[in-house]
């Protein structure tokens, strides 16, 4: 069953009922969903779908022309055309009334050993399909490759898209759609596990526990995401042992460039490096704070991407465990109760989309125009004088028409947010920059709050559970 991408369907689907020619550029990370879009986008439509693979110009040409004679002259199957000019000449001559799609999926396995490749299209482009009844798909997961050599003004085939989709991972809402029947809370889980990427999301058996889900997946060893984030480097990275060891470091919750370096012992332009990949596939944020963004120094490096947040939480220190067949142990003993606490950064994360999605909306009394974190220090009183502590707010959301601020704090547990949690948001809203004021103060909880918390009677204070994040208007 294919699940959600309207969006992107509906730009597609323009894209297709416009007249003449159109080409569009579809790319994101591996597993994203990026194949499946496609696949269900061209049912039904007369289509030439070609997934290049790692073999090298001569057999891509070769297995190419196989799919492009089985769509449009089934009889010509096992003529052999001997330069691509020739096969885009077929298509050519074969186009008529019914649009024609033609894709390329992995577009960068086969363009990296064939450097003519974007040329020639660009010249069929200019020259015969220009005006002829076509649309083109060009789809990759490269996204260095995407971005420099198809999307940017040095490519061939600049200037001659009508549009671009960059694939994301699901939101925590749209990834609740692939296990309607979990409760809100594994809801929750589910996406933090997965990321929201589509292929792990359709790994997940509904008619079984998110438990049994969880170690089917990771805990076996031939669980399909045991592998995954080894494999994923490998395939992005040559220096595996390099990246793994500053993913480590941004796990543990080390975040800046200078102690990453210093923990692994290497120099600051490597680390760098590693990290300015990192960011370009997904895996990794640049985090500002949000009242301060254009201060260079206060600048963090986090793990953006939540399976792979779960992957080095658990697997790497599991790993001989789950070998000797003893994972799901592993996981009853050691994961299970650290779920809650693994799944703090991921609801704040969905805490600051849902901040977002209702602050646009006005759903806080003001036209919302970002989202993010504060970090600093604050200052605090004791019986020996004033002392300072480092603090943070989980979700400050800006207005930057009315400079109005929005706080809020996000509690994941097994226990009710008390008047300390209250006490605490309130005392730090003074740090915020005063070029703001604050309008609401929202509390995020799983488990709901206690008497007092829910005695007090602020206009300003907002109090929401995890099933409030799963509404589609607060107002409602």
């Amino acid at each position: 069953m294919f699940i959600g991408r309207e969006k992107e369907l509906t730009s597609l689907s323009n894209l297709y009922h416009k007249d003449g020619f159109g080409m569009t550029v579809i790319y994101g990370r591996r597993r994203i969903g990026k194949s499946t879009l496609i696949s269900e986008f061209i049912k039904d439509k007369k289509a030439i779908f070609y997934t290049a693979t790692k073999v090298g110009k001569d057999r891509n040409l070769e297995l190419f022309s196989k799919r492009v004679a089985a769509v449009l002259d089934p009889t010509l199957m096992n003529v052999s055309f001997p330069t691509l000019e020739s096969i885009f000449d077929f298509i050519s001559h074969k186009l008529d009334s019914e649009k024609l799609i033609l894709v390329i999926d992995e577009l960068p396995y086969w363009a990296e050993k064939d450097e003519a490749l974007l040329s020639v299209l660009q010249k069929y482009i200019d020259t015969e399909w220009i005006a002829r009844n076509m649309m083109i798909i060009l789809c990759g997961s490269a996204l260095s490759f995407m971005e420099i050599k198809v999307l940017s003004e040095k490519s061939p085939l600049f200037g001659r898209r009508d549009s671009q989709i960059k694939l994301e991972a699901f939101s925590y809402k749209e990834s609740a759609l692939f296990v309607p029947d979990y409760s809100f809370e594994d809801k929750a889980i589910c996406y933090g596990i997965t990321g929201g990427v589509a292929k792990y999301l359709s790994m997940i058996t509904p008619e079984i526990s998110l438990d049994e889900n969880i170690k089917k997946l990771y805990f076996h060893t031939d669980g399909y995401l045991y592998d995954e984030a080894r494999n994923l480097l490998t395939q992005e990275f040559t220096d595996v042992t390099l990246v793994n060891n500053v993913l480590e470091q941004l796990a543990s919750g080390v975040n800046t460039v200078n102690t990453i370096a210093q923990k692994i012992g290497e120099n600051l332009s490597t680390i760098l490096y590693s990290l300015d990949k990192l960011i370009r596939i997904g895996l990794v944020q640049k985090k500002k704070c949000i009242t301060e963004e254009k201060n260079k120094k206060k600048v963090q490096y986090v793990l953006k991407d939540h399976m792979f947040k779960f992957w080095y939480a658990f697997i790497p220190n599991a790993t001989s465990v789950i070998e000797m067949g003893q994972g799901d142990l592993y996981y009853d003993k050691i994961v299970q109760p650290n779920l809650h606490a693994f799944m703090g950064s991921v609801f704040e994360d969905m805490c600051r989309t849902f901040t977002l999605e209702q602050g646009i909306q006005g759903a806080f009394g003001n036209f919302m125009t970002n989202v993010g974190t504060w970090w600093g220090t604050e200052t605090l009183y004791s019986t020996s004088g004033k002392y300072q502590q480092s603090a943070d707010i989980d979700v400050v959301g800006i207005s930057d028409i009315d400079k109005t601020v929005v706080l809020g704090e996000c509690k994941f547990k097994n226990e009710k947010t008390d008047k300390n949690v209250y006490d605490i948001l309130l005392r730090r809203s003074a740090a915020i920059n005063a070029k703001y004021r604050v309008i609401k103060y929202l509390f995020f909880s799983l488990s709901g709050y206690t008497e007092w918390v829910q005695s007090v009677n602020h206009d300003d204070i907002i109090l929401l559970t995890l099933d409030d994040l799963y509404r589609s208007d607060l107002r409602s």
